[in-house]
Order: C-alpha cells, then structure tokens, then sequence
C-alpha cells in the first residue's frame, strides 16, 4: 500500500470516538486516584496488560510456568507494598493453565498421559487425606482449612501434573535454573542492601507491625529480602547454594559454570546474613547426600573432611564471634540453646495433646493461621517451629507418616535414578543437584516451617518433576547425541 494514502496514529486522533475514549480513559484515571487511591488507578492502566498477558497464556500455556516460577519468588514480600492476598494469584495462575489446557484440547491433541506418574498418584493421594481433614472432629474453622491446604497440599497437586505436561524438556530444566540462579542473586543482593543501608519505608512498617518480635534480635535486624520473613530466605539461600555450587561442579559450559559459582557463592552469603541458624542444615544434608550418590571415593574423603571441618569451626571454636552473623549460626550446636530447649518442651506437650488424636488437630489449626481463625485453642497457642511438627499438629501421626513417606519415596527415586540410571553426565549432574538440594530442605524443615512456603515448594515441586522424568530425559539426550543404539548393543 502506497504510505502517503496510509492513515497514521496521529491522523486517527483526529477523528471524534478515540479521542473520546482517551478522555474517558484519563477522566476514570483520575477520579479513581482522587476517590479510591493509586492502586484503583493503577489497576486501570494494567487491566489491558492483563488481558494481553491472559490471552497469550491461552495460546501457549507454558507462559504460565515460567510466571509461577518468576512470581514465586515475589509473591508474600510484595505485600508489603500493596497490601493484597498475592497468594490467590498462584492458585488463580494453575486454574488459568488447566482452563488453557482444556481448551486448548479442542484443536490439538494435549499430551494428559504426561502426567501419568507415581508422583501424581501421591501427591493426589496426599491432596485427598487434606481435603478429607475438612470434616476432621477437632477442626474449628474452615477459614483456617481453606488457607492452609493451598501450601500444604494444592499447590503441589496442581502444579505438578502441568510440569508434566508442559515443562519437561531438557532446555526447561536450564531455563528452570536460570530463573532460579538469577533470582536467588537478587534475593541477596536485596538481603545485602538491608544489611549494608537499612530496610526501605515498606520493610519498617511492617516490622514495626509486628514483624521485629523475630527479626531484631538483640538490636541486630535478621535479612529477609524480598522473601517472607528471615527463615524462609535463610533456608532458600542455603538450597540455592547447595544446587548451583554442584550444577558448578558438573557444567561443561564455561559460563554456565561461572553463572553458577557466581550464585552458588551469594547463596550461601544469603544464607549466613538471614541470622537463621537451621538453615545449615541445608548445606549439611546436602553435602551428605552428595557423598551417599556420588560413589566416588576422593569425593567421599574430600566431603568427610570439609564436614568435620564446618562441625569443628561452629562447635569448637570461637573464631569470627565479632560477627553477628557467624555467632548466630554457633548456636545451633549448642545442645542446650534456650531456643532448643523451648522447642523441646512444645513438642513434648503436643505428643501429650495428639496422642488421643492421630488425625490431628485439623488442618489451619496451628501457626498464623490457628491465632487468626481460632485464638482461644491450644494448638493455636502452642509454637510448632517446625514444618513437620506443623504437619504432624495438622494432620496427626497419620497425615505425618504418609507425608514423610511420599517425600522419602521422591528423595530415593531421585537418588536411584542418579546412581543407576542416568547416563548422560551433565543430566547426572543436574539431577544430583535437585537430589541433593531436596534432601537438605527436608532436613532444615524439620527446625523451619520452610517446605510448603514460597519460594522453596514451588522449585521443589518443578524438581521433583525432573527427578521422576530424567530416566526419559536421559534416553532423549543420548539418542540426540548418537549415543543410544550404541550403548544398547554394548
């Protein structure tokens, strides 16, 4: 078409609807700003963008994947900015998905065998105990119920089968840990600006709110970031260090390597400045588990010795007590640290309350949840500390036992596919990482209620998936790179 006879943006301004439609537009703006404040406002200006988002998401579904990967990171620290339940918008993301999906189906055939996994069957199995709790007799509240489930056991059961679906390639294995490694270094750095300047006008209020009864200790601020409170950033960083400082062990690319000394590196940093003494045990059970899959005995000598080295440093010595940070981490081998002991006591007295109870006390019944639906109860009074006391105070013996047993069954389906059959060595490596990064998480959730919050569930859901569909994975490579018909015949 010949450009002079084009009509141009700002010829079409000239006819009387668009500028009525921008006027209305900036006139809805401001009233809205004047009347209801600058999220009314706000929220007018990315509505469209929304809707964009929305549409492309029902094009190609895994945009979703990658958002929640993203948004996971951000989505209990941006509360404090715009005060707004962000965590709906997760469960809002995975519906999107499916409701994607589902339509989706009518043109194209959408691969739903994916998903057919033992992991798929647990995790439904385990959804199924939570929604059955809802009728559990020593349930006060089913407020408490309906928000304490999403962490507890629908996010895992949504989110699982959609990466089976939609992410499971080997290239989404390192897109997931470039979202993750590049994020997780920003966390600290965030961490390190609150460390070296002071938290922003935001972070006061909400301390001031309420949030500096665990995180000013003895007039020292405990770094948080952009996480929801010190514990959780303390244990993700502690994860970050222990996955990426052995994905730097086994990459072949250069600057995949460096990428992920880099992170590995400011991973542990983090982890040391959040003042949040059981997320060693990340590194720890970590490093264990490293020595237990490797098989390989210098690994097994070298692993021995840099344990009993960080055991001695924190329990034997006295060096780097200056730092706040060092000497906060030393108590955690204080066998009688008052902390300790007050965590022994409050364990003792729920084995007395749940031994009548072996469904436990219902789910929402204990932590924030308990003190807002139902303040007056014991659960609601008595501190869990603990992701796995939590569960075990929520569900009962039952629940606990069936929880540990699918996580244990993960963890070893992980670790057997790593020592006996993953071949390709990077995928090895890789596998190793998420194996290894499982493991301490457990380990530190049993001092930490770290598991089932953001963003720790929702990397350790997206590995789970790669621990079970690495067996493929791993024949998809070697057949990729002419090796499989070769190592059959062999």
């Amino acid at each position: 078409m010949n450009p002079v006879l084009t009509t141009s943006g700002a010829e079409k301004m000239r006819k009387p609807i668009p500028i009525l439609l921008l006027l209305s537009v900036v006139i809805i703006t401001a009233h809205l700003t004047a009347t209801r404040g600058l999220v009314a406002a706000i929220a007018i200006v990315v509505l469209p963008m929304v809707a964009v988002y929305v549409g492309a998401l029902f094009v190609n579904p895994r945009i979703g994947i990658i958002t929640v990967l993203i948004f996971n990171f951000f989505v209990l620290g941006i509360g404090r900015y715009i005060p707004m339940t962000w965590g709906l918008l997760m469960d809002g993301m995975m519906v999107l998905m499916y409701l994607a999906l589902f339509f989706k189906a009518f043109k194209v055939k959408v691969p739903w065998n994916r998903a057919s996994s033992q992991l798929t069957l647990l995790v439904s199995i385990w959804f199924g105990y939570a929604v059955l709790q809802i009728v559990n007799p020593e349930a006060v509240s089913v407020a408490a119920w309906f928000y304490a489930m999403r962490g507890l056991a629908l996010y895992q059961w949504l989110f699982i089968p959609l990466v089976f679906i939609l992410f499971n390639r080997p290239n989404d294995l390192r897109i997931f840990f470039i979202i993750w490694g590049t994020l997780s270094f920003l966390a600290t750095l965030k961490g390190m600006q609150q460390l070296i300047f002071g938290v922003d006008p935001y972070e006061q209020a909400w301390l001031d709110a309420g949030g500096d009864v665990t995180h000013v200790l003895f007039g020292k601020l405990r770094i948080f970031s952009f996480y929801s409170d010190a514990g959780q950033f303390g244990a993700s960083q502690g994860h970050t260090g222990v996955v990426f400082g052995i994905l730097a062990l086994f990459a072949k690319n250069r600057k995949f390597q460096i990428f992920c000394a880099i992170v590995a590196m400011a991973g542990l940093w983090g982890m040391m400045i959040s003042g949040t003494r059981g997320a060693i045990a990340v590194p720890a059970m970590g490093g264990v588990m490293f020595i237990l899959v490797r098989k390989h005995m210098p690994s097994i000598v070298l692993g021995i010795i840099a344990g009993i080295s960080v055991f001695v440093f924190f329990k034997y010595t006295t060096i780097g007590n200056n730092n706040d940070q060092i000497r906060r981490m030393r108590t955690a081998f204080d066998p009688n640290d008052a902390s300790l002991e007050m965590r022994r006591i409050n364990q003792a007295k729920l084995k007395g309350y749940l031994a009548t109870r072996p469904l436990g006390g219902g789910i929402g019944s204990t932590g924030n949840w308990g003190k807002r639906f139902s303040p007056n109860t014991f659960l609601a009074n008595t501190a869990t500390d603990s992701w796995f006391v939590a569960v075990w105070a929520d569900t009962g013996i039952v629940g606990l036992y069936l929880h540990l047993f699918i996580l244990f069954f993960v963890l070893v389906t992980g670790a057997y596919n790593v020592m006996y059959k993953i071949r390709d060595d990077w995928l090895k490596g890789q596998i190793t990482a998420l194996v290894c990064g499982m493991a301490g998480i457990m380990l530190a959730s049993y001092g930490n209620g770290v598991f089932g919050q953001f963003p720790t569930c929702i990397l350790m859901y997206t590995g789970m998936v790669f621990m079970f569909i690495a067996p493929r994975l791993d024949k998809q490579i070697l057949k990729e790179k002419g090796l499989l018909e070769e190592t059959v015949i062999k």
